[in-house]
């Protein structure tokens, strides 16, 4: 019972610190560097500010487990996205130096299992739904 509770919270938790990283690095390089790069790559300039403000926003939405599956839906997106049009090309663990997205792999088969899963009775989310579904109870007897 306790690797049903704790392992799903561990997961939600650490995934969430790990884009809210991400997030916080964005902006400390500066949102117009970001936007340069992602114009460089060919991905439309504003992704980058986008990017930034979901891996900021929604990691910390994950740390305490509020919108679980729709922030990891987002994030599977994400990672497609960085996989197809900028890591696919250097093969899983990447070739001359450049990183292969075995990461963003990783992240993705992460942000699946919370989909799939939901957040751990550890959550907001968990505390919300007990909530709805208590006043549901009530309301219909």
């Amino acid at each position: 019972m306790l690797q049903r509770t704790w392992v799903p919270t561990l997961i939600r938790v650490v995934l969430g610190i790990i884009f809210l990283a991400h997030g916080i690095s964005k902006f400390q390089m500066g949102l117009g560097n970001v936007e340069q790069w992602f114009s460089s790559i060919g991905l439309p300039g504003f992704m980058a500010y986008a990017a930034a403000i979901i891996e900021v926003a929604g990691g910390i939405l994950l740390i305490i487990g509020l919108l679980t599956r729709i922030v990891s839906a987002v994030f599977l997106i994400m990672m497609v996205v960085a996989i197809v049009t900028v890591k696919l090309s250097g093969g899983l663990l990447g070739t001359d130096g450049a990183a292969g997205y075995e990461v963003e792999l990783s992240l993705f088969l992460l942000s699946s299992y919370l989909v799939v899963y939901g957040p751990a009775s550890i959550s907001v989310d968990r505390l919300l739904f007990k909530k709805k579904k208590a006043f549901n109870d009530m309301v219909s007897h």
